[in-house]
């Protein structure tokens, strides 16, 4: 890789860089005079015209403040040079692991710079040939394969497609012999998997669309549909949802041997209910294996009659349990693998399980038959995270990827048999780990509790306290940040950056506890968590509130809004993308209601009102005080974190901003909550980042 040399603060000092202070005017936003009552307080919420995302007002303002924005990063006088060092690294072939479907290879291969990547296969003949290429969705890259499915003898795929980056999705069935569609495309397919019946058609599920705006609109009934090929989509079977048995979430999978449908549901983000339906008897009974929301069962595999479930009941780190069909319900499950005080996470191929551990947000691998019994303990190329170790029983070579944050991610071949792997694909990134250091340490939050956070760097920084830092955080819905490579954050360290990521509370790094920790009316300890982080890099010279940064995505947005707010003096720049920002109005809006088990609602009670509103974002920006520059992203086509969080947020923070740091809205046009994103609007989005973050830290390159 080619030396960049990043001018520190000390130098840029010297030469008059100093931090910049916005001078310009920010675009004027109308107050509307909207008052909302919980438990007779009264609750001002001027900016509520903002979550009409049809309105023309509404997107006149969006219009203007991406000027603004643009504007202002306009002038910054390396963002280019930053733009171009993200490109030149981008641009690698990247290759995905093999899978075989029928009498076809497929894998997924970029060549550097396309938009998305490109699905190829090969047959039997050894040629290679394009099976479906994303690229010819749409001119400017903005629509994206979104998922796909293969019929058990290979024969028919279905595949999702989004547009604008909406959860909204279609599906598009076609023969895989020649390409040739089969029937209408499927439409308003959302938070679905399409699991095939055999040749028959598939299972699928989706909301009703709204009458109103399709991207912010509430959709809290989810139903389980079954799609005849050669049908009307009109015609699909309900199967489960709807007015009898409403529930948010609803998933169907047909199991490897297509002898059983298993059907999740859920009222939330975490627990489910489980139902299984027996597909070789005909019009055979929906049975309820697990009938409570409290705690998370998943089916994994099954051996004839044998179930394979994983689930936390009575097992805070989960436990892989097995049951007959017949009578499945929780007080015949036996342990096949039990607890341990590691989280568990199960993955099948070649007729073994694949036992996941997390030990401190590490990945440690297992190897079991359907007897409980260890095969071996996995030899991993280092300490990080272990993909894969998923395919067919009948599959004997299977492939597991591995990276860290400074090892590309890598993929080996695995022998179920013996156990041996070797090299597969190597990405030919110029990207040279050996110069770059991750470490694991542990820091103490506020309550006594230990934290643990990764810190990566290119090796030979000094801690000095002047190394430009990014804090980035999530902490929730049992979520785990574990170990992963970014090649925008490996410019960013490239450049003389520090990247630390904490394992907050509210994620799933150490099971149920670890998310209990940090949800409903102990989320505060989330933002703690993140506070200590920051000052445990400042104490120990790694930087200084001059040179933080704060960053984070959806939830992490919500980490990154609320740890501002709470502590304005914590760093000098914040990064909150598509973050959840109106805790009294989240559950308003598409499926935002199914957040509040981590999150509870405004309308619960007195006290959850009080806590949430003790740390939302949008309610707790005061005028006159001092915050961090900011820059605020999100897309508008948001159907999941609805973009108006981000545009009451951003415009309380312009109204009440008491200094001169700057506060921007970064609006990405025909994009949505992340997945789907071109290759050149995730360059831009990093670069446009990086130079914000460095020009207000008084930093050149």
């Amino acid at each position: 890789m080619k030396k960049k040399i990043l001018i520190l603060v000390n130098m840029s000092l010297a030469m008059g860089l100093m931090a910049q202070e916005f001078k310009g005017e920010y675009p004027q936003t109308r107050k509307g005079n909207q008052v909302d009552e919980f438990f007779g307080v009264k609750v001002e919420d001027p900016y509520r015209w903002l979550e009409d995302d049809l309105a023309t007002e509404t997107k006149k303002w969006v219009e203007v403040q991406n000027e603004t924005t643009f504007g202002y990063l306009d002038q910054i006088p390396f963002r280019d040079k930053l733009n171009k060092q993200l490109t030149d690294l981008w641009n690698y072939e990247r290759v995905s692991a093999p899978f075989q479907e029928g009498d076809y290879t497929y894998f997924f291969k970029n060549d550097g710079l396309q938009q998305h990547s490109v699905l190829y296969r090969q047959g039997k003949n050894g040629k290679e040939e394009v099976f479906i290429d994303p690229n010819k969705f749409s001119k400017d890259g903005t629509t994206s394969l979104a998922g796909l499915s293969f019929t058990k003898d290979g024969s028919l795929c279905a595949y999702q497609i989004s547009e604008g980056g909406s959860d909204w999705r279609k599906v598009i069935i076609m023969k895989t012999a020649d390409k040739q569609q089969v029937g209408d495309t499927l439409r308003d397919v959302k938070f679905s998997g399409i699991s095939w019946k055999g040749n028959e058609g598939f299972y699928y599920s989706s909301y009703d669309k709204p009458e109103g705006s399709e991207l912010s609109e509430m959709t809290d009934k989810h139903k389980l549909y079954f799609h005849k090929l050669h049908t009307k989509q009109s015609e699909d079977a309900l199967i489960f949802g709807g007015d009898k048995t409403p529930r948010r979430y609803i998933s169907g999978g047909v199991t490897e041997d297509q002898k059983f449908l298993v059907i999740s549901t859920a009222i939330s983000t975490t627990g489910n209910e489980l139902y299984i339906q027996d597909l070789t008897k005909p019009n055979a009974p929906i049975v309820q294996i697990l009938d409570n929301f409290e705690t998370s069962t998943d089916f994994v595999d099954n051996e004839g009659d044998e179930l394979y479930l994983l689930t936390n009941l009575n097992a805070p780190n989960n436990r892989l349990v097995k049951v007959n069909v017949k009578n499945p319900q929780p007080a015949n499950w036996v342990d096949v693998i039990s607890e341990t005080e590691n989280v568990l996470y199960i993955s099948t191929a070649g007729g073994y399980l694949f036992a996941h551990y997390m030990k401190d947000a590490l990945d440690v691998v297992q190897q079991y038959d359907h007897s409980g019994k260890m095969i071996r303990e996995i030899q991993l190329p280092g300490q990080g995270s272990a993909g894969g170790f998923s395919g067919k029983k009948s599959e004997k070579k299977i492939y597991f990827s591995f990276s860290n944050y400074v090892t590309p991610g890598t993929i080996y071949d695995y022998d179920v048999e013996t156990g041996k792997s070797s090299l597969y694909k190597k990405p030919a990134i110029n990207f040279n780990p050996e110069d770059y250091e991750s470490k694991q340490v542990f820091y103490t939050s506020h309550d006594g509790t230990k934290v643990p956070m990764m810190i990566s760097y290119k090796k030979g920084i000094k801690l000095d306290g002047k190394n430009p830092t990014i804090l980035y955080g999530y902490g929730g819905f049992n979520i785990s940040l574990t170990p992963s490579f970014s090649v925008a954050n490996a410019v960013w360290m490239d450049n003389g950056g520090i990247y630390a990521v904490p394992n907050l509370r509210g994620g799933g790094e150490y099971g149920q506890k670890w998310h209990d920790g940090g949800r409903q009316l102990n989320k505060l300890n989330v933002f703690k968590d993140f506070i200590a982080a920051a000052d445990y890099l400042k104490k120990e010279k790694y930087t200084s509130t001059e040179y933080l940064a704060l960053s984070g995505g959806s939830n992490g947005g919500l980490l990154v809004g609320a740890t501002i707010t709470m502590k304005p003096d914590v760093a000098k720049v914040a990064l909150p993308a598509v973050g959840v920002l109106d805790m009294l109005r989240y559950h308003t809006f598409t499926a935002g209601a199914g957040w509040a088990y981590d999150y509870g609602t405004a309308n619960d009670n007195k006290e959850m009102f009080d806590y949430l509103k003790g740390y939302s974002p949008v309610h707790n920006v005061k005028k006159g005080v001092c915050y961090p520059a900011t820059m605020v992203t999100t897309g508008d086509h948001d159907d999941r974190v609805v973009p108006a969080h981000s545009y009451k947020f951003a415009a309380e923070l312009q109204d009440k901003q008491g200094c001169g740091n700057p506060v921007m809205i970064r609006i990405d046009t025909k994009a949505g909550h992340g997945a789907g994103k071109s290759t050149e609007a995730i360059i831009n989005e990093a670069a446009d980042k990086f130079a914000f973050t460095l020009y207000n830290m008084g930093v050149s390159l």
